[in-house]
Parts: C-alpha cells; sequence; structure tokens
C-alpha cells in the first residue's frame, strides 16, 4: 500500500484524481448534497455542510488505515472538484478493493468518469498490485451499469435487500473486475 502522507496525483488527458483537502468541502458538499447524485447511493445526500467536513476527516482517517483510498476528480487546468473516484474496503492480503465513484450532475454525459476510473483502475491493478476490483451498484443506475461493464467489469450476482436508504430498501448488483482482465482490455485498446 502507500506510505506517502497522502495520495499521488494521477493525471489523463482531461481529468485529474487528487488529493482531497480542506479546501474541497463545498465541492464535496456540492456533490453529495445533490438528490441527483445520491439517488442510488447507500446513503441520502447530505443535508448540511458538516457532513462533507466529516467526510473530509474520515477519507484521511481511512487512508491512514489504508482501508480507503479516496480522490477528487478535477478538470484538467481546474483545480476545482467535480467528483470522487475511491477505492473502499482495501484488502491487500487478498489484493482486491471495491470501486466508487460520483460525479456533479453538470458533467454527466461526457466521459470524463470513463477516463477518471481508468486511471484509477490502472493504479490499482499496477501501482497497488491488486488481483480484484468490486462495484456495488443500484441496479437502478443503467448509466454507472454501463460505464463499468464498458470498463470490462462482469456482473457476478444481485445482492437483495442489501442497503436501507432513507427508509427505503434497496437492492445491489455486484460486479467484478480481475487485473488479467483489465490488461486485456487495456491491450485492446
Amino acid at each position: 500500500m502507500i506510505e506517502a502522507s497522502e495520495l499521488p496525483t494521477l493525471q489523463g488527458p482531461r481529468v485529474s484524481l487528487r488529493w482531497l483537502t480542506e479546501r474541497d468541502v463545498d465541492a464535496l458538499y456540492e456533490l453529495f448534497g445533490n438528490a441527483d447524485v445520491a439517488r442510488y447511493w447507500s446513503c441520502a445526500a447530505y443535508a448540511d455542510r458538516a457532513q462533507a467536513e466529516s467526510l473530509l476527516r474520515q477519507v484521511h482517517d481511512c487512508y491512514a488505515r489504508h482501508t480507503l483510498y479516496q480522490w477528487g476528480v478535477t478538470l484538467d487546468g481546474d483545480d476545482r472538484v467535480i467528483g470522487t473516484c475511491t477505492l473502499a474496503s482495501l484488502d491487500a492480503s487478498n489484493g482486491r478493493a471495491e470501486v466508487g465513484f460520483a460525479l456533479n450532475r453538470s458533467h454527466w454525459g461526457g466521459g470524463l468518469m470513463s477516463e477518471a476510473l481508468r486511471l484509477l483502475l490502472d493504479y490499482a491493478f499496477g501501482t497497488l498490485g491488486l488481483r480484484r476490483i468490486e462495484a456495488d451498484i443500484d441496479p437502478r443506475n443503467a448509466a454507472s451499469i454501463r460505464l463499468v461493464e464498458r470498463l470490462g467489469f462482469v456482473r457476478e450476482g444481485l445482492l437483495r435487500e442489501r442497503w436501507l436508504v432513507d427508509g427505503k430498501i434497496q437492492d445491489s448488483v455486484l460486479y467484478g473486475l480481475l487485473d488479467r482482465e483489465w490488461n486485456r482490455e487495456r491491450a485492446g485498446s
């Protein structure tokens, strides 16, 4: 795992993944406070800025324990966070993690998250040497399902009534991607 005091910046053609700091709290609140963005998450949209402050503390604490690596997504030439990409439930001994991602509503549909996730997956399978990445997606979230499938993830099952969000019971579809599948995918690009 990473021994540096913060996550490295991962640079793509249009987006960067960078360490989240105090200056990003307002952007995190805007992101996770949006009902459209949080619609298919395992928690409700943020009701106040304090929740974004708490998230940032949690991100830094979990990074120190090597259980979660969460980057802010920014556009090339603009340092404002427009989304996040996450490796959660990091398990170095088993070479696995879960991927999470969110993008500000105003940037949906432009392929930015696809680019960001490619950076993340290259880092996870390459630098970190992980063997397996999982994605837990609400089955109603067609856009996220299309995205992970385009990246080579394979649907592995339905977890019925997995989450209770805002008083509503939600199912979850589990997807998996192995390092050898990602390497084949990258070789074909």
